[in-house]
């Protein structure tokens, strides 16, 4: 009798799990899935981000500028200003974009070049912020963004040729490693390294032979190791994020009081501008090492959510790269995901001590208008992809079609038009 009621639950319940996933899958397989995760994930982390730059940057804020808000309204202004960058860049004509990556390349080259001069100043030891009048910004956040738009207006016109490893490598290696070594000359090896992973993920998409990655990550791991120990600062952040308490009072400050805040904050953190960490044990608590308050203050729930979302974005984005048709589209989403995704997994890992403190913000989460406007403008190009999809385009006509009809209240007449309701609402239900 037991065997058998076993063998009932068992087979009741294979069928509900089964019927989870086709139906799981099926959502997935929709047209607008890519539009959604891509706009949701988001908006969810921007939002995730104001919130938590609020309150690790409270304390700080009251006590260099005697307002707890002073930070938080500065980010929202930013945050005003990306948003309406990244809807402009959703709706941004491709031919006019692949005309723009040119010219931005060069602009992102001499804004670069300028920080040496006596527009640049430092931050942290760093040469890599630019003052333009009232404005500071960050040259290499740009450069980011430009070398995505450009090496892939260089591989879609080269598409036929990128079985040859030279027509892959050459100009856009070369130019990546200049404008590399221009931000290595800021002390800025952490954007160095984002830019040559950016490099790596452009030429492993147009199919470089997988030796070659082998020897290029053996020659950047030299330099990338002689850079580290040439410098006092950066060889102490070497050497002490394997074990930050072995130098808990030196060189693992920073490192081993953002691994006590992800620690204290358990499976459901200790809430909302709760964090001990920001009350000035933790250096960069808004800006770098924020991921470290989020696990304080959200617990392990609030980490996963937001390593979800970004994982949404990455499947989006790779779905819409696979299925394209347009070469500059596939490469463009590539591009930018790789970048994103690269500096997240930097950034964590540093925090968690798997990686050494060298300076990377969590896109769209931390603190900072230079980073947080190039992203906000990559996604919108990468939004206004999936939305322009064919399929994705008809399943929003055929939704705002019915929006249309609704308000008018009014059906057409049966027999008018055969088959255009039935089909509208077939590719609703689809979409």
């Amino acid at each position: 009798m037991s065997v058998t009621r076993q063998t009932h639950q068992q087979s009741s319940t294979r069928p509900g799990l089964a019927g989870s996933m086709e139906t799981m899958r099926r959502t997935l397989e929709r047209p607008l899935t890519s539009y959604y995760l891509l706009l949701g994930g988001a908006t969810m982390l921007l939002a995730i981000g104001l919130m938590m730059v609020l309150s690790a940057s409270s304390v700080y804020s009251y006590r260099v500028h005697d307002s707890s808000y002073y930070i938080f309204f500065k980010q929202l202004t930013w945050v005003a200003i990306g948003l309406p960058a990244a809807w402009l860049a959703s709706r941004i004509n491709r031919r006019l974009l692949r005309v723009l990556a040119w010219p931005t390349v060069l602009v992102a080259v001499v804004l670069l070049a300028l920080t040496q001069t006596g527009l640049g100043f430092a931050v942290n030891g760093n040469r890599n912020w630019l003052a333009l009048g009232p404005l500071t910004v960050q040259p290499s956040e740009i450069a980011k963004l430009s070398i995505i738009l450009w090496s892939a207006d260089v591989y879609a016109k080269k598409e036929r040729l990128l079985g040859n490893p030279w027509h892959a490598l050459i100009p856009v290696a070369p130019v990546v490693a200049m404008i590399s070594v221009l931000v290595v000359f800021q002390h800025d090896l952490g954007t160095a390294l984002v830019l040559f992973a950016i490099l790596l993920g452009m030429l492993w998409v147009v199919g470089m032979p997988a030796r070659l990655f082998g020897i290029a990550f053996s020659l950047v791991g030299v330099v990338a190791f002689y850079l580290a120990a040439s410098n006092a600062e950066r060889r102490n952040r070497l050497t002490s994020f394997i074990d930050p308490f072995k130098d808990f009072q030196g060189a693992g400050w920073q490192a081993g009081h953002g691994l006590l805040g992800m620690s204290s904050g358990g499976i459901f953190g200790k809430g909302l501008s709760a964090s001990q960490q920001k009350w000035g044990n933790l250096p960069e608590a808004h800006t770098d090492f924020i991921f470290a308050v989020l696990g304080e203050e959200l617990g392990l729930i609030g980490t996963l959510l937001v390593l979800a979302l970004f994982g949404a974005i990455a499947f989006a984005a790779i779905r819409l790269a696979i299925n394209t048709t347009d070469p500059f589209v596939r490469y463009v989403t590539a591009g930018v995901t790789i970048w994103l995704m690269s500096q997240m997994i930097i950034n964590i890992g540093m925090v968690l001590a798997l990686l050494p403190v060298i300076g990377i913000p969590l896109p769209l989460v931390s603190y900072g208008g230079s980073a947080l406007v190039p992203s906000l403008v990559a996604l919108g190009l990468l939004v206004g992809f999936a939305r322009a999809e064919p399929e994705a385009a008809e399943a929003l006509r055929a939704r705002r079609g019915e929006r249309r009809t609704s308000r008018g209240g009014k059906h057409p007449a049966k027999g008018a038009f055969p088959g255009a309701i039935s089909a509208g609402s077939a590719r609703s239900r689809r979409s």
